[in-house]
């Protein structure tokens, strides 16, 4: 390629990634400025606010070509334009995930793209009234009834004979052998949680009437005995490879440390790190406010290492346009709150830059405790440090064998909230 072509080029690609430059007309012409704005805001970089623009320039002239405007706009609408998209040859930003910021900006000016209302399964009709029951009778949190909607699913569907759901015919043994098929290549854990999400549904369908008799009795239990398992500790000397693995010279690095030393240090879970505010930093005293499971607030220390990883992520690595006040956000663009399972692929990703085995979140958490038990620390103590309501829950963790080495761990234990939070209200500063 010459010079010249070369420059040609060049020159072709910085117009295509200049939201300025792009050009649109049609019945979306007049939305362009406030979308190009509302992109740049949401922390879009040039190249990925053009492409959103170039997308409005098409939907806006094939709404021309159709002589729509912007009130005709529907589900359905959207998806005659992704196909039609497909059938001039694109070949990218083709699916409805590529629509989510110009319908969301539509629906911030008053412009609601109205949903096509499809018609539910008779099986998620039901479902979808025993979510509502979870949330208003249960007081159930939208995530955990969620997850009992989607464990229930699977046997809901059983019950539907003829496009219609069936539970007059409902006997014990359809329930012990949902639950040996259901359990086939299981844990054990997600297999309690089935036959818990089983008999849950079966109490909704005793209230409502749709079964005579109470089943949720005639559910089988898991067999899987308390303490029968050993939580998998890492390594010190592992702990550290996968702290390392996380490049501080870079926004994504910085979060990613400050994230993990929360998991390692504190043994946080990743739905309480994706939970954690501005606000619930006190820099002060040294402490935070940690929101865990069944609602609970509590305060714990902050550690100085810790609050230095998360003073460098505020200050370097959090990006300006960060939506809301939740610590921790997606690196791209929008930069909205990071979800638990951003968090456990964080920790993942990590392990595996470390050369380690694919891993959770939890497990630093189990780390923590196992590593605290070999060093001398009583259950007592580590049941406040992981803040469980029951000493029982704790005592897992007995059957560590404390006379085992655990090599330099003492730059990482967790001594009791008392004694941390004396060193970290001396140590750790606000940012500035």
């Amino acid at each position: 390629m010459s010079d010249a072509s070369f420059s040609t080029t060049g020159r072709r690609r910085q117009l295509m990634s200049d939201p300025s430059r792009v050009r649109i007309t049609g019945p979306l012409a007049a939305f362009a400025a406030g979308f190009a704005a509302e992109l740049s805001a949401q922390g879009y970089r040039l190249n990925a606010a053009a492409n959103q623009l170039q997308l409005l320039a098409h939907l806006s002239r094939w709404l021309a070509s159709r002589r729509q405007d912007a009130t005709t706009l529907t589900a359905s609408v959207l998806d005659e334009f992704l196909n039609a998209r497909r059938a001039q040859g694109y070949t990218l930003w083709l699916s409805s995930k590529a629509l989510t910021p110009l319908v969301s900006y539509f629906s911030n000016v008053g412009i609601a793209v109205a949903s096509a209302h499809a018609v539910l399964s008779p099986s998620e009709a039901l479902l979808e009234r025993y979510r509502k029951y979870l949330l208003d009778v249960r007081g159930l949190v939208a995530t955990s009834a969620r997850g009992y909607v989607d464990m229930a699913r699977a046997f809901a569907v059983t019950r539907v004979v003829d496009g219609e759901l069936d539970w007059k015919c409902l006997r014990p043994e359809n329930l012990i052998q949902f639950v040996l098929s259901a359990s086939r290549g299981r844990s054990t854990g997600s297999a309690k949680l089935t036959v818990t999400a089983l008999r849950s549904l079966l109490i909704y369908l005793h209230i409502e009437g749709f079964i005579a008799q109470p089943l949720d009795t005639a559910v089988p239990s898991v067999a899987g005995w308390r303490l029968a398992g050993l939580p998998r500790a890492l390594e010190t000397r592992d702990v550290q490879r996968l702290l390392a693995a996380c490049d501080r010279r870079t926004h994504h690095g910085q979060r990613d440390f400050a994230m993990l030393m929360l998991l390692a240090r504190l043994g946080l879970r990743a739905g309480e790190v994706r939970m954690l505010n501005l606000d619930d930093i006190d820099w002060r005293a040294g402490e935070l406010v940690v929101r865990g499971k069944g609602q609970r607030i509590e305060r714990l220390p902050l550690p100085a290492d810790v609050g230095q990883a998360l003073a460098a992520y505020l200050r370097r690595g959090r990006p300006d346009t960060a939506q809301g006040r939740t610590v921790f956000v997606r690196t791209r663009a929008p930069h909205r709150a990071l979800s638990s399972g951003g968090i456990t692929e964080a920790v993942a990703a990590a392990a595996s830059r470390a050369g380690l085995p694919h891993m959770s979140a939890h497990r630093l958490r189990h780390t923590l405790a196992t590593q605290m038990v070999r060093s001398g620390v009583a259950l007592p103590e580590v049941a406040q440090v992981l803040r469980h309501r029951r000493l029982m829950t704790t005592s897992i963790y007995a059957k560590v064998d404390r006379e085992e080495s655990c090599r330099n761990w003492p730059a990482f234990t967790v001594r009791p909230a008392t004694c941390v939070r004396t060193t970290a209200r001396n140590s750790c500063r606000m940012p500035s």
